[in-house]
């Protein structure tokens, strides 16, 4: 059984007070109904876990329902730390999940196509990580503004998500960072440190994830929506 967790239980800080991101209106939806969909679409998921903060379980039910998100076989709580989201996730997974893919709430753009990439190359692999190369200089700065040195942008790549691994795999590295006491800010940082075959899968369609409020008008015109809606 191939199993997601879409994990929307973050604070949205940099929204604003009280904001929670993943409920905010883009088009005629919910931002997080856009992830919901693109993963109840992929043939290659079977069934979805989707974690928000403690006062959205009700809510994000209810979205689930709206949207005929059928795979949803959980809504639950998030801790307070995205690991922790993401590791709760993990223990309502089904007995028989072999493959789980870990993907932000935020980001509304992911495709069915990306998901089951991910999938196909983590059961050869063990893991897969969506990400882009980097185009940019990249320059180094050990502190203040001064340039300590150019990096070499051919090595450099942007990692996003969905992240996905064998289970067996993702819960291996999460029971070393919770007995090591370390934070990681991804799942392929906490497989990094058991694993050197943490693969990418280069992403080629834009999967932008929604930080502040001038996100919404950038991810509507990536999905073709409505110019006019006011955010």
């Amino acid at each position: 059984m191939n199993c997601a967790i879409i994990v929307a239980a973050g604070k949205s800080e940099r929204m604003g007070a009280n904001t929670d991101k993943a409920f905010l209106s883009l088009g005629q939806k919910p931002v997080l109904a856009y992830s919901l969909q693109a993963f109840e679409d992929c043939e290659d998921i079977d069934a979805i876990v989707l974690v928000v903060r403690k006062d959205r379980v009700e809510g994000a039910g209810k979205m689930a329902q709206i949207f005929g998100c059928s795979k949803v076989i959980n809504v639950i709580a998030g801790g307070t730390k995205r690991q922790a989201s993401v590791m709760n996730g993990l223990n309502c997974l089904n007995d028989d999940a072999r493959i789980v893919t870990v993907h932000d709430g935020a980001r509304p753009c992911v495709t069915p196509a990306l998901i089951s990439e991910t999938i196909r190359t983590a059961k050869r692999y063990g893991s897969a990580i969506a990400a882009n190369r980097i185009t940019d200089t990249v320059k180094y700065v050990e502190r203040g503004l001064k340039i300590g040195k150019t990096m070499d942008r051919s090595k450099l790549w942007t990692v996003q998500t969905p992240q996905t691994f064998k289970v067996d795999l993702l819960r291996k590295a999460f029971a070393h960072i919770q007995e090591n006491d370390i934070t990681v800010t991804d799942e392929a940082s906490a497989v990094e440190l058991i694993s050197d075959e943490v693969r990418l899968v280069e992403t080629t369609d834009p999967n932008l994830k929604i930080t502040t409020a001038d996100d919404l008008p950038v991810a509507a015109a990536m999905l073709k929506l409505d110019s006019s809606i006011n955010f």
